[in-house]
């Protein structure tokens, strides 16, 4: 944290540098001025946390001071002194939006601590400037990262931004390759705490024996093979935010130890007695839904409880329509440029490839398909069907009303598999009216 910086306005040579003296001896930097004017033009470079000014001053007064910082909107705290205060002035100071007001003579400790919690306000002020300004056209920002223009992914965007400044632990619900981490990383990223650690902690990838010497750390000779200490993830992370990834699969013993560090914010290494107090936040991400798991005795309950503070659904790619599409011209730009080559053109059979296809591995499968496809694996427009492994209609008998019929029928069964079998989402993606749909599904011998 840097030193708390004091502006001194005063235009009493003497009371100036017996303030600078004081207040550097309490531990403040200080910078001074002799008149108003001077120091509005060192507000921009020094850039104070407190501007502690005298009322009565040749030219511009205190007041005038604290109107004109008010007026360029700077997030810098005023405190005023005068030795001929009365009540109407400092009701027009606090007005005015001063900090505090003291009279001469003051005690200088009140000063320290009343310039103590300026410096506080100060930094809070300073702390909400900058996350509005990410946050401001951070929605552009995050939609290069949350990509997607369905309602669920613009629902999820919303919530990001919402959460993110908020110190809640957050669980992420969302099938494999759906992104979670990168949902995560968001949270962290357009949070307070971004400039500290990000650390994901893959549970299903630890082994049952080593999850505590992996999160919670160990000292030397703590057990059998621990030749060092090791520092563990909740303390790696401190400051920052941890992602508990697939915590479905961690251990029942492991939760237990988990519950306890995530109520008391304090973790304990392996063989130590000391006590680390944990600032951080925690995303558990899962697969399965977390509720259910607990109900059935699989999961901790009151972990569940514990971390469920907001739950964050990512719906998967076959329920976000268009989105397929977005996402893989978003891809397979960034592949092509990492590649060194041009970007393949899409034909209409891949974009049909694309919008036909399952997804059973949501982004993952897709942001996959995107680098192969960039390798110029293809030769044709109709190879990425074949990349993705699409079946395609069925060949039709020769007639081209068989075939038309074959065709329409494998995109009216593609589209009912998309929207888990419902007939009007089907109409709604095909555009038809549900009777349309109906007599052509029954004409075609389409069934759910």
């Amino acid at each position: 944290m840097t030193t708390p910086k004091i502006l001194i306005v005063d235009d009493d040579d003497m009371m100036r540098t017996a303030l600078e003296q004081w207040l550097r001896l309490s531990g403040f930097d200080t910078t001074m001025a002799g008149t108003a004017q001077a120091a509005l033009s060192l507000v921009d470079d020094t850039h104070p946390h407190v501007i502690l000014t005298d009322v009565r001053m040749p030219g511009l007064s205190g007041l005038d001071l604290l109107h004109a910082i008010q007026d360029r909107g700077l997030p810098v705290e005023v405190i005023l002194i005068t030795g001929h205060g009365d009540v109407p002035m400092a009701v027009e100071a606090m007005r005015a939006g001063a900090f505090d007001f003291l009279q001469k003579p003051y005690v200088p400790e009140q000063l320290v601590n009343s310039l103590t919690r300026a410096v506080e306000r100060a930094r809070l002020r300073r702390e909400i400037s900058d996350l509005r300004r990410r946050l401001d056209g951070g929605d552009s920002e995050l939609a290069t990262r949350l990509v997607g223009n369905s309602p669920g992914m613009e629902a999820l965007r919303r919530a990001v931004l919402e959460l993110a400044p908020i110190p809640a632990d957050i669980i992420l619900l969302g099938e494999t390759g759906t992104g979670k981490e990168v949902v995560a990383r968001c949270l962290h990223d357009f949070s307070p705490r971004a400039d500290k650690p990000f650390v994901a902690v893959n549970c299903a990838a630890i082994p049952a024996e080593l999850i505590e010497s992996e999160l919670f750390g160990h000292e030397a000779g703590s057990f059998t093979g621990a030749a060092g200490q090791r520092i563990g993830k909740f303390e790696f992370a401190n400051g920052g935010t941890l992602l508990l990834d697939e915590i479905e699969s961690m251990p029942a013993l492991a939760q237990a130890k988990v519950l306890r560090v995530i109520q008391e914010r304090v973790v304990e290494r392996l063989g130590s007695n000391k006590q680390i107090a944990l600032d951080l936040r925690i995303v558990a991400a899962s697969k399965v839904d977390l509720e259910a798991e607990s109900a059935a005795g699989r999961f901790r309950a009151d972990l569940f409880y514990r971390l469920n503070m907001a739950t964050l659904h990512l719906p998967p790619l076959r329920e976000r329509g268009d989105d397929s599409v977005l996402l893989f011209h978003h891809f397979l730009a960034l592949a092509a440029r990492r590649f060194g080559r041009e970007p393949p053109d899409l034909h209409p059979a891949d974009i049909s490839a694309i919008l036909t296809h399952a997804w059973p591995g949501n982004v993952r499968e897709l942001r996959a398909a995107a680098d192969r496809f960039a390798l110029g694996l293809s030769g044709n427009g109709r190879a990425l069907g074949q990349l993705l492994g699409n079946r395609g209609p069925e060949p039709a008998g020769g007639s081209l009303a068989d075939r038309m019929a074959s065709y329409e029928r494998h995109i009216i069964e593609t589209e009912l598999r998309r929207h888990g079998e419902s007939v009007s989402a089907a109409a709604e993606a095909l555009q038809l009216p549900r009777r349309t749909l109906s007599e052509k599904m029954s004409r075609l011998g389409v069934s759910r």
